[in-house]
């Protein structure tokens, strides 16, 4: 099936920028680290040349850690089963993380908003979406919970 399958950005409305989610390929180690030494050592390895040729012998090529390595995409063997490695590499090369949305944002990314909150936010709306998939709620229903609860949410914390 991978041979009938292609490749595309997220569609967008107004600006292109919107569909580059780079996000979820960054690593780091949060100020409040308890153990940042360790942790940026955990980076260092996960992220290199023995890790990824160890997860090629154990998993194949194809689960290789995208994002990690730029010598990953001029890899022949990687290249050969990830039909998605140039298109990947495309949006990578030509993300601009501190310039990603149409209007000028303090945010960095897209999708993705740095503060404490945000992963609830995400699995609260996950899941409301999750129910309207399911037929469980409305999409009005689930639009009008999600926003309340953000409201909620982000008015605890001070942001409003």
């Amino acid at each position: 099936m991978a041979d009938s399958l292609g490749f595309a950005p997220a569609p967008v409305s107004i600006t292109p920028k919107g569909s580059r989610w780079l996000w979820i390929w960054a690593l780091a180690v949060p100020s409040a680290s308890k153990l940042p030494t360790e942790a940026l050592q955990f980076i260092f390895w996960a992220t290199s040349k023995d890790y990824i040729k160890a997860v090629e012998k154990e998993e194949g090529w194809v689960a290789a850690p995208p994002g990690t390595r730029y010598s990953t995409y001029y890899n022949k063997e990687y290249v050969s089963v990830a039909p998605f490695a140039s298109f990947v590499l495309n949006v990578i090369e030509k993300s601009e993380p501190k310039n990603a949305t149409l209007q000028p944002s303090p945010n960095t990314g897209v999708q993705y908003i740095s503060i404490p909150e945000f992963p609830a936010l995400g699995v609260y709306v996950g899941n409301k979406i999750n129910q309207t998939l399911r037929g469980k709620i409305t999409i009005k229903t689930a639009l009008k919970d999600a926003q309340q609860f953000s409201e909620r949410k982000i008015g605890a914390a001070g942001y409003k």
